[in-house]
C-alpha cells in the first residue's frame, strides 16, 4: 500500500543547482511514496566506499524502532518501469533490508546520468558519515566533471570554500597515508598535519607507532632535523689526501677531522665481518 505526502523543497535541489544551473529542482508539491524494498537498486554514480557493518546494524536498529526518518532519492530505471535507481540514501536502503521492512520512502525524480551523478554526489557529501577521503574524492569527481569554482562548490554541499580547498589537499598525500585515513588509522587532522611534510610516509609511521595525537603531529613535522653526527669533509689536499691513502690500505673508508690540536680519525664498516678484519689488522692477528 503506498502513501502520498508533501514534501518541501530539499536542501539537495537547492544545492545542486550551483552545478548544473538547468537542474530540475524539487518543489513543494513533489511527492513522497512507499516502494517495495526489492524495486531499488544501487545507482551507478554512488560516490561511497564501503560501509561499516557495525554502523549498518546500528542504523537497522534504529529503523526497526523509529522508521525511515528522511526519504531516499531515486530516479526510475532506465528500460524497466516499476523499478529505480537509489541516488542518495543507499545506506538506509541496505539497514531497512536488515530490518526486514517491506516497503521504504522515495522521493522519484527524473534525472539524467549528468544530473543523477551530481545529485548522488552532493546528497553524500551534504551527510556527516563519509571520511575525510571519501568527502575529498567527492569534491575532486563534482571539480573535475562539472567544471566549477570551489566556491560554487562549497555553495552546493553547505561547506566554505577554505574548507572544500583544505579537504581537497588530502588528496595530495601519498597512498599509504591515504590508505591509514581512509581506514581510519589517521584522522583527518594527523593527515592535514602531514601534507607538505618532506616525507610524509615515513612521519606516518611514526606517528602510528608512538600513538601520537595531532598537536604532536604538527610538532613532529616542524621538528628540525637532528645535524649529521658524521664528521664533516676535511677541506684541505693534505687531508683528503691521507684519507684516500688509509682508505686504500685497510680497505675501509677512513674519515679524518681536526680540532685544534688533536682531532679524531672515524673508520667505517658495513659488517661485522669487516670488524674482524680490522680487529685483527690492528692487532696483529693476521
Amino acid at each position: 500500500m503506498s502513501t502520498t505526502t508533501r514534501k518541501p523543497a530539499s536542501r539537495l535541489g537547492r544545492g545542486l543547482s550551483a552545478l548544473i544551473p538547468d537542474a530540475p529542482t524539487p518543489t513543494s508539491n513533489e511527492s513522497l511514496r512507499n516502494v517495495p524494498v526489492e524495486a531499488l537498486e544501487p545507482g551507478p554514480f554512488q560516490p561511497r566506499g564501503g560501509m561499516d557493518r557495525n554502523s549498518l546494524e546500528e542504523l537497522a536498529n534504529s529503523i526497526r524502532e523509529h522508521g525511515i526518518l528522511q526519504p531516499i532519492l531515486v530516479r526510475p530505471k532506465p528500460g524497466e518501469p516499476g523499478s529505480y535507481e537509489i541516488i542518495g540514501g543507499e545506506r538506509r536502503w541496505r539497514a531497512a533490508q536488515e530490518a526486514q521492512l517491506h516497503e521504504v520512502p522515495v522521493v522519484v525524480r527524473d534525472l539524467g546520468d549528468r544530473e543523477a551523478m551530481a545529485a548522488g554526489l552532493v546528497e553524500n557529501l551534504q551527510r556527516q558519515d563519509l571520511n575525510a577521503l571519501e568527502e575529498a574524492e567527492g569534491y575532486r569527481r563534482l571539480l573535475d566533471e562539472f567544471g566549477v569554482t570551489q566556491e560554487a562548490l562549497g555553495q552546493s554541499v553547505g561547506k566554505s570554500r577554505s574548507h572544500v580547498a583544505n579537504t581537497l589537499r588530502l588528496l595530495t598525500l601519498p597512498a599509504p597515508v591515504r590508505d591509514l585515513l581512509r581506514n581510519g588509522v589517521l584522522s583527518a587532522g594527523h593527515a592535514r598535519a602531514l601534507i607538505g611534510a618532506p616525507d610524509p610516509g615515513r612521519l606516518a609511521a611514526q606517528v602510528v607507532a608512538r600513538g601520537l595525537n595531532v598537536r604532536q603531529t604538527e610538532a613532529l613535522v616542524t621538528a628540525k632535523p637532528r645535524p649529521d653526527s658524521s664528521p664533516p669533509r676535511p677541506q684541505d689536499p693534505e687531508t683528503r689526501a691521507l684519507e684516500r691513502d688509509l682508505t686504500e690500505r685497510l680497505g675501509l673508508q677512513v674519515l679524518v677531522r681536526h680540532q685544534g690540536r688533536g682531532g679524531e680519525v672515524t673508520i667505517r664498516y658495513k659488517d661485522l665481518d669487516q670488524l674482524d678484519g680490522l680487529v685483527r689488522l690492528l692487532t696483529g692477528g693476521g
